[in-house]
């Protein structure tokens, strides 16, 4: 990329985040239920079956289905909840060091508290609290899966981060 034209005019930022899950009921429950995200609304199907609009606008197989979706609030964010059926459908979640891997990261107040209440939910939670060191130091984190496999991960940082520090500074 040249980078000659700059950025997008008029941008302000993310609007929502997109992933798939393989139930939507069920992974709905859990961002309801384990995460505190606030349910807005559903939309759907979309399918196309004699035309190629799913290819066309959305870059799935031509007789992809998308049964439906849900909308989410999670604090500031908006997550959009797909449930597709789709021939060559990949089921395989992909890890964070997967081209397409991803995760989630969720602000909290009390990382302990919050860990130890994932804990109460049965939630698989990987090793830590980890403290950050560099321009991230002051934060702790640590990942934990969903019942679908798809990654989030915890953070807090009550005192900032010591690269919010220096550019206050820096002034």
């Amino acid at each position: 990329m040249s980078g000659r034209e700059g950025p997008i005019r008029g941008s302000r930022g993310i609007d929502h985040i997109g992933f798939t899950v393989p139930d939507l009921r069920a992974a709905t429950e859990f961002l309801i239920e384990v995460l505190g995200c606030e349910y807005m609304y559903t939309l759907g199907p979309y399918e196309d079956r004699s035309g190629t609009w799913m290819t066309d606008h959305l870059g799935v197989h031509k007789d992809a289905v998308m049964r439906s979706l849900n909308f989410l609030r999670c604090g500031p964010v908006t997550l959009e909840v797909f449930q597709y059926e789709s021939p060559e459908q990949n089921p395989v979640q992909p890890r964070n060091s997967d081209i397409g891997g991803h995760h989630l990261a969720l602000y909290v107040d009390d990382l302990d508290a919050a860990v130890e209440q994932l804990g109460r939910h049965g939630v698989d939670v990987f090793e830590g609290p980890t403290a950050s060191k560099g321009p991230s130091e002051g934060q702790r984190w640590i990942y934990f899966t969903s019942p679908w496999g798809m990654q989030f991960e915890l953070v807090s940082y009550p005192g900032g981060k010591a690269w919010d520090k220096q550019r206050e500074e820096q002034g």
